[in-house]
């Protein structure tokens, strides 16, 4: 088996049935803040792209990347598309003209051909990437190799009963905004980096330990940040309380635990990965060109993107957009429906947009006035202007250049976790403990994806709720995509339909009419089974 590194966590498997392109990216992301470390730029993505197979783990714009997808990859390829809990990922691939796709079942090994097998094992907890994350097992002739990238599974047993893992590929850097964006001073925020530094290592080196593979290849990070309102986030000195520590660093850690099964894996990298060796050709980049003389490369690395950085930054501003305005319409309808997200906030989260200024937010301090103040007031399921008793109530700030917001609802953007946090290119305070319920509410301003989340959080209770829907009793929650059947089912005769994706069941016998599985819990209501006996 022959693995080709394409940077971050892109990597080209080339088996018995043909190549697998993984999550190529290359063009900036998240605001042009996110790029891959190293550049990798200068590779040759055309022939990169000629594969039989693309797997895209998820949709976050590091590992789904649609402007190279739509210039330099075969649109014959088939997708192997993970088991999600939407179908948004395959709808952006088909508009980028992908038209074969092998829909996997989580845990189950599908035949590539010629004696490959593969597995995707698929994550669907609101917090899994946006709305889904996944990993992928390969094996060609005996050998297996196990591509986690930043998935975080809570048990790989059902990786390891499928034969031992010769390499194990995944994440060891950060790919978070904290602790870096929140408000605090400079020495509680680098204890906290240290914290949140040590932790990722530690976790990666327990999933390493879980899987015992024989080689170990960091992938999955670090980006690095080429705007220099962001450079102060790369980690040139190997800064302890910098949470994205490169690969050479990671190498260096696992070395001082006594372990030498390390890899390094660079764009254009080659791999030979046999049941016993693993031998590796730097062919494109250099370690030390990049690790040694890390602070060379990225200046170099930034002066080739800055027309890039300062054509996005031109693109952002849309003065024509009433954001309060943009904001009620956007929200509100979401407001009314998220039960669960709303009670778990339990409080008005505050909206603080500023002028735009090259400025970094970090060194504009808290006494620069916002140009306009917005209140996302959870509890009251409303979108308002601040009043003065939110001053003791907001339990979140964030505060936002003003056009990012803008930009944002020009876009109809659904996902704001996927675009502006992880984008670094805010600011935030807290009262009191990390709320899960605020991050998940900013990743589901769709329809479709807040329902999903509604309907997980509610199959986490020991008792699913039943309502009653013209004279039936049904699990308030559709099989398919967990909508709200209080809002949108209807019954004809015996059969259910949500008018969310247009699913029908068979309430007599408690099937899906419109796909195999998904079975619903249903039965008359009292009065009309007797009704119906009589």
């Amino acid at each position: 088996m022959r693995i080709i590194g394409t940077g971050h966590a892109g990597l080209r498997i080339e088996t018995s049935a043909g190549a697998i392109l993984c999550d190529p990216w290359v063009n900036p992301a998240y605001f042009a803040s996110w790029f891959p470390f190293p550049d990798n730029s200068g590779l040759d993505w055309d022939a990169l792209g000629r594969t039989e197979f693309l797997f895209v783990s998820h949709l976050h714009r590091d590992h789904c990347d649609p402007a190279l997808l739509a210039r330099h990859v075969d649109k014959a390829a088939t997708v192997l598309l993970p088991e999600f809990p939407t179908d948004e990922l395959e709808r952006e691939l088909r508009s980028l003209g992908f038209t074969s796709f092998l829909r996997t079942r989580a845990d189950e090994v599908v035949d590539l051909g010629s004696g490959v097998r593969a597995l995707v094992q698929a994550l669907t907890s609101p917090t899994d990437g946006p709305i889904g994350d996944s990993s992928l097992w390969v094996e060609d002739g005996g050998v297996r190799l196990f591509n986690q990238n930043d998935a975080r599974p809570g048990d790989l047993a059902a990786i390891r009963e499928l034969g031992h893992v010769h390499a194990q590929l995944l994440q060891f850097s950060g790919a978070i905004w904290y602790p870096m964006v929140y408000e605090q001073g400079a020495r509680a925020k680098a204890a906290l980096g240290r914290q949140k530094r040590d932790r990722q290592l530690d976790r990666t080196v327990r999933y390493i330990d879980e899987l015992g593979a024989d080689w170990v290849v960091p992938i999955a990070g670090p980006p690095c940040f080429l705007d220099e309102e962001l450079w102060d986030l790369n980690d040139i000195v190997d800064d302890a309380a910098n949470i994205f520590p490169d690969q050479s660093v990671f190498l260096d850690h696992l070395r001082s635990l006594g372990r030498s099964n390390g890899v390094l894996l660079l764009p254009g990298s080659v791999v030979d990965l046999t049941a016993e060796t693993c031998q590796v050709d730097h062919r494109h980049l250099q370690p030390a060109d990049v690790f040694d003389r890390k602070l060379e490369h990225l200046e170099a690395y930034a002066a080739r993107q800055r027309r890039v950085i300062e054509a996005a930054k031109a693109s952002w501003s849309h003065p024509e957009i009433d954001v309060l305005d943009g904001l009620r319409t956007r929200l509100q309808p979401l407001l009314d429906e998220a039960d669960h997200i709303a009670t778990g906030i339990g409080a008005p989260v505050l909206l603080e947009l500023l002028a735009d200024d090259d400025l970094p937010l970090a060194r504009r301090g808290e006494d620069v006035e916002p140009v306009e103040r917005v209140v996302i007031d959870f509890p009251g399921r409303t979108v308002r202007r601040p009043v003065d008793a939110d001053a003791h109530a907001v339990r979140y700030r964030f505060r936002f250049e003003r056009r990012l917001v803008e930009q944002l609802l020009a876009d109809g953007a659904i996902d704001w976790v996927n675009s502006l946090f992880l984008s670094c290119r805010f600011s935030a305070k807290r009262t009191g403990q990390y709320n899960e319920f605020v991050y998940t509410f900013f990743k589901c301003l769709s329809e479709e994806r807040l329902q999903y989340a509604e309907g997980w959080y509610d199959e986490q209770e020991p008792d699913a709720e039943d309502i009653e829907i013209d004279g039936w009793v049904v699990q308030r929650r559709c099989p398919h995509l967990k909508a709200d059947l209080a809002r949108f089912g209807h019954v004809t005769g015996t059969v259910l339909t949500c008018d969310l994706h247009g699913w029908r069941f068979d309430l007599d016998q408690g099937t899906c009419i419109t796909s195999v599985g998904h079975p619903i819990r249903a039965h008359r209501a009292r009065g009309d089974a007797e009704a119906a006996a009589g």
